[in-house]
């Protein structure tokens, strides 16, 4: 592909999401020239997940941002429950993490991510361009040596020292990369949809489960986003009855939703999200590193997802600013970012596929009423909530910025 226009920088980073955004940020802030390339002309997309966990505000506090950060929109939730068969469930109790935070903030993604880009821009060293759309790599022998990338002004090849792919789970950079992708299967898709709040509506809850469904509601001031899980591949059946049916099924699970249901007047009007759950076998090669969904595509249980990415960012910043700074690194320095952040990549990856095998797709279906026996146990035992809570909030490796200061 002909360039109309060359670049040159330290780092190039594909994909201006949570991860993108947090490694540019701290290689900027570390005096790293870097360049952060998103193919969307804004970070508005609505069918994002929103929860800032714990972990996630502490890295904000540790780098000096947490009052300014808490000023953007957002709402504050210390014990996420769940309606589980008509009855009201706690699950996770954030009031005891050894956090300064002890909530998770819903916030929408785009609010997140303007956010961090407008700090980011302080830096001299950082520079972020909207509509630059990745398409290939630039390769100098086995290296890796930079990307191709269109623009609404041209083609042009950017050359760096280092690639970072956080371009997600439909990453061009892996692709191109030509990495391994291990699928580990997952038996549920979600659908997306709008539908308005209300004066008297329910609190933010973790969800509506019901004989093996579930409805997710995520607060959006003025509106619900709602999700509901379906069965892997299932949206073409349930396409191919009625949306009346399709209504009754959504205020089965949460019946206050009734008198405006009506508002998906059109399947149109409701996003399929296709639910993967897999990993790299590996994450680099020389000149490129893979890091969150572009690495380990995760799936929306729990929320997890944008705080897995972000403790990635921090970890690879961590490990990669101080050599990036002087010049290119070796190949065993990327080995040792994966090293570090695969093992809890693949322990959530984990207790996701069990949670959609034993929770979500059915296997408790039979119980109309009842409720099964962890939910039980964590509505009899309050102390028991602070497992789910450090496990949802702070994660199994939680990172902290140890990267330098320019």
């Amino acid at each position: 592909m002909p360039s109309s226009e060359e670049l040159q920088t330290r780092c190039v980073i594909v994909g201006g999401g949570p991860a993108g955004m947090m490694l540019g940020f701290l290689l900027a802030r570390a005096g790293v020239p870097v360049v952060v390339l998103e193919k969307h002309a804004d970070f508005l997309r609505d069918f994002r997940g929103d929860t800032i966990h714990p972990s996630t505000l502490e890295l904000m506090h540790e780098l000096g941002l947490l009052d300014e950060f808490l000023q953007q929109p957002h709402q504050r939730v210390t014990e996420l429950c769940g309606v589980i068969n008509g009855q009201a469930v706690p699950i996770a109790n954030f009031s005891r993490l050894p956090t300064q935070c002890k909530f998770i903030a819903f916030m929408p993604q785009w609010d997140f991510l303007n956010f961090l880009s407008s700090q980011a821009k302080r830096f001299p060293s950082f520079e972020l361009r909207m509509e630059h759309e990745v398409v290939d790599l630039v390769l100098n022998g086995n290296r890796v040596a930079g990307v191709r990338v269109k623009t609404p002004d041209g083609d042009i090849a950017v050359g760096a020292d280092l690639v970072v792919g956080c371009d997600g789970r439909n990453s061009t950079v892996r692709d191109r990369a030509g990495f391994e992708v291990r699928e580990f299967g997952a038996p549920i898709d979600v659908l997306w949809m709008r539908i308005s709040k209300r004066d008297g509506d329910p609190k933010q809850t973790l969800g509506f489960f019901k004989h093996g469904k579930l409805l997710v509601l995520l607060d959006r001031g003025d509106y619900w986003q709602c999700g509901y899980v379906i069965p892997k591949g299932g949206f073409d059946k349930i396409k191919a009855s009625s949306l009346s049916i399709f209504h009754e099924e959504l205020v089965g699970m949460a019946d206050f939703l009734r008198d405006r249901v009506g508002e998906i007047d059109d399947w149109s009007k409701i996003r399929l999200l296709t639910v993967q759950i897999n990993r790299l076998r590996r994450w680099y090669r020389e000149g490129l590193l893979c890091i969150g969904d572009a690495a380990h595509a995760m799936s929306p249980a729990g929320g997890v997802g944008i705080n897995l990415a972000i403790q990635d960012a921090v970890a690879a910043a961590n490990l990669l600013a101080g050599k990036l700074r002087r010049g290119p690194i070796s190949i065993v320095d990327l080995h040792h970012v994966q090293r570090r952040r695969e093992w809890p990549a693949a322990l959530i990856q984990h207790v996701q596929a069990f949670i959609h095998r034993h929770v979500v797709t059915g296997c408790e279906a039979s119980n109309k009423s009842s409720l099964p026996l962890v939910p039980r146990l964590l509505k009899t035992f309050p102390i028991l909530r602070r497992l789910p809570a450090r496990f949802i909030g702070i994660g199994p490796r939680p990172e902290h910025v140890r990267s330098p200061i320019a």
